[in-house]
């Protein structure tokens, strides 16, 4: 992997799961004490949250790449994955996002911005998305940085709904409509 000094904004991309991928993918979706674990959804029962992971990454070698999951390359390397999906009724028009950068040597380099605006192009050209959200927990401050230094805005927060290592904070859903996208020249 080329070092994390050498990678920029602009070497991130998004593709389709290959086959080749899944040792790198199973490595850090399996790995209990990665540490972007404490920062995604880590109000959740650990436990819980590895055996979906396991099952999730086992699931990987049997089925195609879903139009709604990217991998992220920057130099060529697999660092993380996007993920999207639609809220119900289907054909609302509303689409909920993910984000993940695996490897913490590469975060607050702006490689996730950039993928999350990749991501919010790409979901707005293969969708009738009308607005789409992304929701965190107010203690991922780099996530919502990154988030609203692409336009989306706060658009609720139900205030001490999670709880992380014995303290309270925010559940925090972002928002983004359509016509509000400046677009990856104005946003990324």
């Amino acid at each position: 992997m080329p070092s994390p000094a050498d990678l920029s904004p602009a070497a991130v991309t998004l593709r389709g799961r290959r086959p080749r991928d899944l040792p790198v993918l199973t490595r850090w979706l399996t790995d209990p004490d990665a540490e972007w674990r404490q920062w995604d959804a880590p109000y959740l029962p650990t436990w819980d949250t590895t055996v979906n992971l396991q099952r999730y990454a086992q699931s990987l070698s049997t089925r195609p790449p879903s139009p709604n999951e990217r991998v992220v390359v920057a130099g060529g390397v697999v660092v993380g994955m996007v993920n999207r999906a639609e809220e119900d009724p289907a054909g609302s028009g509303w689409w909920d996002l993910g984000i993940l950068i695996y490897d913490p040597a590469l975060w607050g380099r702006g490689l996730g911005s950039r993928a999350l605006g990749l991501w919010v192009q790409a979901t707005l050209d293969e969708t009738d998305a009308h607005v789409l959200t992304f929701s965190t927990w107010g203690g991922n401050e780099r996530m919502i940085r990154a988030a609203v230094r692409l336009g989306f805005r706060e658009a609720g927060r139900v205030r001490e709904a999670r709880e992380v290592n014995g303290q309270r904070f925010d559940a925090v859903r972002l928002d983004l409509l359509r016509r509000e996208w400046p677009g990856l020249d104005g946003g990324a």
